[in-house]
């Protein structure tokens, strides 16, 4: 067992790369040890308020450099930060951290309207830091995060940290019910930025552009750079134009992408325009890729690529396709390695179960279950929920998946968005991947409908290409030749966009929403 906590990697990271630049964002830059200074300061400056170890603090924050100083005073300190979405609702941040128990809230201050109208909802929220240029324009009985950091001294008395204690309390996208409470520990945390530089291909000195928020996925991968003496490179929104110019200006070598971004960037009219001859890694997950656009994405960038797949409960890291696994020789063999995710890293143990808890003959679809150095220790305050996840020590994802002989997993849906038609299993990421070998497709979102007859039926919403049309006909047996009238799409519809969920992924239950209102069960 590993007994070094965030806080000690980060330490080792200043002691270690003291001058060099850790952080770039615009104009400013800030060596690891300015980082170390800022977030010692801001440690002593919680301490003085009398925030203590195991206090909550939630984060509303864009994309900044205060965000890492946070993240690593918080993490020294013993309290255990909760991430906030920038994108979703005041009600979901209200509920999370009155369910946190929060004792503060460190924002920025582009979000300051939005605390404002939560305040008087929020139960336990003691203090209000809020991240400004300007410290005159922070409101009245709130605390200004630089000021605190420039006030105060980088001494600070240590904390006594165990690798168990918890480092942070994620909430899952919330796109079914209630948003869930993940608990995640030093342990959890250390052993993913160890498995992300073994698995991921991190190099010394990489210059990796964040362009997704901190507060999730791109934050996970931030350690692994630091700890190989890397540059991080934020920015504060994703545009084409601007990651483009910024992987040319600063000669980015790595970047983290959701599978829509990618499709941004391929689909980017002014793309040839830049140098990008710097990227060498690209990595990209928290949603399904279509093989097509991820062939389109290799042919375009090169053999650049690396996918991970895991989820909130275990982050980040149960399986990879590594950038060496995406080049395959054999055009119906790389079809089939696009679609994989990958092969299990080398801390998971996964089995794929049927429904009676029975594991699955090769190439049979089962239900995802993981053992791993990263599991969460539960869901906050949610024992029942807990109880369901966890069971005799094993994860149920609910992600389901085939594996054939090779080792490589085929997730093939959520188990949650499984079609059940007239008695049969059908999962719409298969014929979402079909939909997109269509040359008019460049958004799919496959789902079950309600059906007097059959239960469900299959509904396919697409997004034509600029220019292109086909007819409803046309897609259905688009897919029927290629998958079967099982499969295919019994109506189409045609929408200008696809909503997404803050995180980036297709959110099905927007889109189910219309098609279930009034019914006693919804699809989720």
């Amino acid at each position: 067992m590993i007994s070094l906590t965030i806080g000690d990697y980060y330490d080792r990271c200043v002691n270690f790369y003291g001058n060099h630049t850790a952080i770039t964002y615009g104009e400013e830059s800030y060596t690891y040890n300015e980082m170390g200074y800022n977030a010692n300061c801001l440690l002593s400056a919680l301490r003085k308020i009398g925030l203590k170890k195991g206090d909550t603090i939630a984060f509303l924050m864009a994309n900044c450099p205060e965000y890492i100083f946070c993240e690593y005073a918080v993490a020294k300190s013993g309290c255990i930060r909760v991430p906030l979405a920038v994108l979703l609702s005041n009600n979901d941040h209200i509920y999370m951290m009155n369910q946190a128990e929060c004792k503060a809230l460190i924002y920025h201050e582009a979000l300051a309207s939005r605390v404002k109208d939560m305040i008087p909802q929020l139960e336990t929220v003691k203090h209000f830091i809020c991240v400004s240029k300007d410290p005159s324009s922070v409101m009245e009985g709130h605390l200004h995060l630089q000021s605190l950091m420039k006030e105060s001294s980088p001494e600070a008395e240590k904390v006594e940290i165990d690798p168990e204690d918890l480092v942070g309390i994620y909430y899952t996208g919330g796109t079914t019910g209630k948003p869930k409470g993940v608990m995640l520990s030093h342990r959890a945390w250390v052993y993913t930025i160890l498995i992300e530089m073994l698995e991921l291909g991190f190099g010394w000195e990489e210059v990796f552009l964040y362009p997704t928020p901190l507060t999730h996925a791109g934050g996970c991968l931030m350690l692994p750079v630091m700890l190989r003496k890397g540059r991080c490179v934020i920015i504060d929104h994703f545009d084409p134009g601007l990651f483009l110019e910024t992987i040319e200006k600063e000669k980015v070598t790595m970047s983290f992408l959701v599978p829509t971004m990618i499709y941004v960037l391929l689909d980017y009219p002014e793309l040839k325009k830049y140098d990008l001859s710097s990227l060498r890694n690209i990595i990209y997950g928290a949603s399904a890729i279509a093989p097509d656009r991820l062939k389109q994405a290799l042919e375009t960038f090169g053999p650049i690529f690396s996918q991970l797949f895991g989820q909130t409960e275990a982050p980040m890291m149960l399986s990879v396709l590594s950038r060496e696994e995406h080049i395959v020789k054999e055009p119906q063999r790389e079809k089939m390695i696009l679609s994989s995710a990958g092969r299990p890293t080398f801390h998971a143990e996964i089995k794929l179960l049927d429904d009676n808890g029975n594991e699955v003959k090769t190439g049979e679809p089962g239900e995802v279950v993981t053992r791993c150095a990263n599991m969460m220790h539960g869901y906050f305050k949610n024992p029942e929920a807990t109880a369901e996840t966890i069971k005799n020590g094993w994860l149920h994802t609910g992600d389901i998946a085939k594996m054939d002989e090779e080792g490589f997993l085929y997730i093939v849906d959520r188990k949650k968005d499984m079609i059940v038609s007239g008695g049969f299993n059908i999962f719409p990421r298969e014929i979402e991947d079909v939909l997109f070998e269509h040359p008019a497709v460049k958004g799919a979102a496959v789902i079950g409908v309600p059906h007097e007859k059959w239960g469900e039926e299959v509904k396919a919403i697409v997004v034509l290409h600029e220019g292109e049309s086909v007819t409803e006909k046309e897609i259905i047996q688009f897919v029927k030749e290629r998958k079967g009238s099982l499969m295919a799409p019994k109506t189409v519809e045609f929408w200008e966009s696809i909503p997404l969920t803050n995180l980036g992924k297709v959110d099905k239950k927007a889109i189910r929403a219309k098609y279930w209102a009034g019914k006693d069960r919804m699809v989720s």
